[in-house]
Formats: structure tokens, C-alpha cells, sequence
């Protein structure tokens, strides 16, 4: 592996560099709960069916229109609001209309939050109530300072560079010393060009082969200063590394 790959991966593994991080800030769906709950596949299929309903689809058309959107604008909602005049306040509700019975509270994954230094932020694309709910359900809701969602930031997604300034004025969180977690690796490019650390969480028992791939791309994968399969842990070993520190 070419020398400069290694002396990058080796960087990105010190749990010291996390020292100083003031603002710990989360994606919420499939990030603050593992992809395995299979909660966002439910969010998923509600999307689809209104776009199929709103547009006289079938399933498998409404898909790919869905998709297209989501490609194209970054989330359905833009794409609905740009193209068909859609009420984001509509979609939203009908989108999120799901069953939360999944996601339970997860004892070890509130310890691992409530021992870091700082500030703590949900950044999420979803909408207020819905991550206030899984977060009530995770039972991790009093450890977090707010929720900015997708309606503060005035319905543009992430990653578009704006809706980070948004997050940086609202909340005054200083970029170089902040860490984002995210399960979306694009959606961590304009956090590391504002200097956060940036942690990429992937599905259960796939770390080595993310870590593979994200070694191997070298100056593309700068993005991501760190890469886990499993949030509690990761944040456990931080906490340990900041102590011992």
C-alpha cells in the first residue's frame, strides 16, 4: 500500500485527534440506530407510495421516479417541491407515519453519548417529530441540546454546503471543534472542508470491507477520518481515549 495511504489510515485512527471536540453532532437514520432496525425502510416505502398516488404510478414506476428525485435534488421532498408544487409539511407527515415498536431504548448506546464532553446535535434530513420520537424511543432525548432538521434548514438537504452554514449560524458550533457522525459518506464531504472530524457508520459486521475500499481510494476517501460498524463502541473507545488523555 503506497506510504502515504498508510500514514492517512494511521491519522485517522488516533482516537486522541477527538480531543478538543466541543459539539458532537448525529445524522439520525441509520446512524443514532443501526440500519439492521430497518426503520428507514419503512420511511422509504411510505415515500414511494406517495409519490405513486401523487402521480398516478405504479409501484415499480414510482420507484424510479423516487430514486431520481432523491439522485437529482437530494431528497424526494426537493424534487416533489421543485417539480410538482408538493406541500412539504404533507410529505413529511405521510412519510413518517410509521411503526416505532423497532427501535428500543438502548441503555449502553445513552451511557457512551452522556460521557462525551460538550454539546450533542441531532442533523438529520427527517423532520422535528420524527426524530424526536426515536430518539424518545432509544431513550437517549435529554442528552441532545436540539434537533435541526430539515425544516430549519429551510427544506434544502444535505449535503448541499448551505444547509451546514444554516447548522453553523443557528447553533454557533465552531467546525474545528466539532465531530459528525453520518451513515452516508457524501453527506461528510463538506463537514471535513470545514474542518469537523467526520465518522462514517456502516452496517453491522461490514467495517473491513468499507475500511478496504476507503484505503485503497486514497485521496478520494479523505472525507472520512473514521470508520465503524457499531456507533456505542466506537463512542465508548473516544470516551476512553479522551479520559486517558
Amino acid at each position: 500500500m503506497h506510504k502515504t495511504v498508510k500514514k492517512e489510515q494511521s491519522r485517522r485512527r488516533d482516537l486522541r485527534v477527538f480531543k478538543g471536540v466541543e459539539a458532537w453532532i448525529f445524522d439520525l437514520d441509520n446512524t443514532l440506530y443501526p440500519a439492521e432496525t430497518d426503520l428507514f425502510s419503512q420511511i422509504n416505502e411510505q415515500i414511494a407510495d406517495y409519490v405513486a398516488k401523487l402521480l398516478d404510478l405504479d409501484p415499480a414506476e414510482a420507484h424510479i421516479r423516487q430514486k431520481g428525485y432523491y439522485e437529482t435534488y437530494g431528497t424526494t421532498l426537493r424534487g416533489l417541491m421543485i417539480e410538482h408544487e408538493v406541500d412539504p409539511d404533507d410529505f413529511l407527515a405521510y412519510a413518517h407515519d410509521i411503526d416505532y415498536s423497532a427501535v428500543t431504548p438502548d441503555p449502553k448506546l445513552e451511557k457512551a453519548i452522556a460521557a462525551l464532553p460538550g454539546r450533542k446535535f441531532i442533523f438529520t434530513n427527517g423532520d422535528r417529530p420524527h426524530a424526536e420520537r426515536t430518539a424518545q424511543a432509544l431513550g437517549i432525548t435529554d442528552h441532545f441540546e436540539d434537533i435541526f432538521d430539515i425544516v430549519a434548514a429551510d427544506l434544502v438537504p444535505k449535503p448541499n454546503r448551505e444547509t451546514y452554514d444554516m447548522f453553523l449560524e443557528q447553533t454557533g458550533v465552531s467546525p474545528a471543534r466539532a465531530a459528525m457522525f453520518e451513515d452516508l459518506s457524501r453527506n461528510l464531504i463538506v463537514p471535513h472542508r470545514l474542518g469537523m472530524q467526520t465518522v462514517l457508520i456502516v452496517p453491522a459486521n461490514t467495517r473491513p470491507l468499507f475500511e478496504e475500499e476507503w484505503a485503497l481510494e486514497g485521496e478520494k476517501a479523505r472525507h472520512v477520518d473514521f470508520v465503524t460498524d457499531n456507533l456505542t463502541s466506537f463512542l465508548t473507545a473516544v470516551g476512553h481515549a479522551l479520559n486517558n488523555t
